[in-house]
């Protein structure tokens, strides 16, 4: 057991499989991001009911998938995937560190396959990795710090349509967020099917697919979380086209000021 971990098919494989975390994570978390979309349609943006019930009718879908993700299971399975992911960032550094010092340049970590690793994304994952990881931390600050932390020790959480409006108000952030979402489509692009290319499936039938399922499948991933950001910055500033519950918000962010 101890040589698997240590030889190189091994480590490729915890790679393969912390990044299926990775993904999972991603899709689980842009889904209840996306709810806050669906909440501007239906005119329930901000909407939070004034008891502190879960999954309480008087809650947009936003809020609601806040409430989902407080849920007994659901705390299971965040710390779990969270440790998926930090294994995959782990491995990524040690694999490509490895690399560097066998070839003498950054390389990413190579596996065996049919295919030519010729695109600008899977010559540069390490980079895009750095990326993606820089930029986690600022948005850790956003989010992260305020909700789920704040359950974790015991405080309370803050109003989650609240933190949307107050991060994505900048234009500037806005800004930043899509060139990590852009970073994030092409780490997943590429990773998605070098993911189970690494556990055998790099046949020249299944290859072909499985390109064209992680375009689909970073696409959609990157798409919810750009739509929540661009839909919470008009949120901020069209308030007249925003829902009756918007208002207040916006005026405790200028009251913070």
């Amino acid at each position: 057991m101890a040589n698997f971990f240590t030889s190189s098919i091994g480590k490729k494989f915890i790679q393969a499989v912390s990044g299926a975390f990775l993904v999972i994570f991603l899709l689980l978390h842009g889904t209840i991001n996306f709810f806050s979309v669906i909440d501007s349609f239906h005119g329930t943006f901000g909407k939070v009911a004034s008891d502190d019930l879960l999954f309480s009718h008087g809650d947009g879908w936003f809020q609601q998938g806040c409430d989902f993700m407080s849920t007994p299971f659901i705390d299971i399975m965040v710390p779990i995937l969270a440790l998926g992911f930090l294994i995959h960032i782990g491995y990524g550094i040690w694999l490509s560190v490895q690399n560097y010092i066998r070839r003498g340049g950054v390389k990413r970590y190579e596996v065996a396959s049919k295919a030519k690793a010729d695109s600008w994304s899977a010559m540069n994952m390490f980079v895009l990795g750095l990326v993606v990881l820089g930029f986690l931390a600022f948005h850790l600050t956003h989010f992260w710090a305020k909700m789920q932390l704040q359950e974790f020790t015991g405080g309370e959480a803050e109003n989650p349509y609240l933190l949307l409006l107050n991060t994505f108000r900048h234009w500037w952030v806005l800004a930043l967020y899509i060139v990590w979402f852009v970073a994030i489509w092409l780490h997943l692009n590429h990773g998605f099917w070098s993911m189970f290319q690494t556990i055998g499936w790099n046949n020249q039938k299944w290859l072909p697919r499985l390109r064209v399922i992680g375009v689909v499948v970073s696409t959609l991933i990157v798409l919810l979380f750009v739509c929540t950001a661009v839909n919470a910055y008009v949120e901020a500033h069209c308030v007249t086209a925003s829902s009756q519950w918007t208002a207040p918000l916006l005026e405790q962010i200028a009251a913070i000021k």
